[in-house]
């Protein structure tokens, strides 16, 4: 049995989109804070790898455990998901016109072993209008992202260009994943009619 150790819809659906129809859905309870001290790569691995611990203590065996964890980062400080409408407008201020990298730590758990890795895109947003960015906060979607913005909804309206994963922004590298789950005994590609 596959677990995702999320309640992400996004990653849900990615999920679903990469032919993975079985799997339950177990959140984490595990809350660890960013360590900026282990550099950035390592502190998103590290807490993508303790959601996955902490999911895997009921696992069977024979489970796959599936956990992430997904950070934005502009001139190197994290933003996580906006407090609130005024925390929201102000990352969208501040990510208008700029890069910003998405960094996703992603943790594969079985019988096989724990494994870790991280995937790394830039996304640059175009410049935003005070109007804009208004109207997006006033749409509600940036509330529960980090970085206040979801690539694959109306967020994408802010987005002038992206360099790497697609699906990393949005929650979880697809690539990467397939080939984890390949390691751990559970192949996509075999899968696949």
């Amino acid at each position: 049995m596959i677990i995702l150790a999320s309640a992400s819809p996004r990653r849900r659906e990615l999920l679903l989109k990469m032919g993975i129809d079985e799997f339950e859905i177990r959140p984490s309870a595990h809350e660890e804070p960013f360590d900026g001290a282990l550099g950035v790569e390592r502190a998103v691995e590290r807490i993508a790898l303790m959601k996955g611990r902490d999911a895997a203590s009921g696992a069977g065996p024979g489970d796959i455990v599936i956990a992430a964890d997904t950070l934005v980062f502009l001139d190197g400080e994290p933003l996580g998901k906006p407090r609130d409408t005024a925390d929201a407008v102000r990352m969208l201020s501040a990510l208008s016109g700029r890069e910003h990298t998405v960094i996703t730590g992603l943790a594969v758990l079985s019988g096989a072993g724990e494994q870790v890795c991280h995937a790394v895109t830039r996304v640059r947003f175009r410049a935003l209008s005070e109007g804009e960015i208004r109207w997006y906060v006033q749409s509600g979607e940036p509330m529960d992202k980090a970085g206040a913005y979801g690539i694959q909804g109306l967020g994408g309206l802010l987005v002038d260009s992206i360099d790497g994963d697609y699906y990393n922004v949005v929650g979880l590298p697809a690539a990467r994943l397939a080939l984890m789950l390949r390691r751990a005994g559970y192949d996509i590609f075999s899968k696949v009619k």
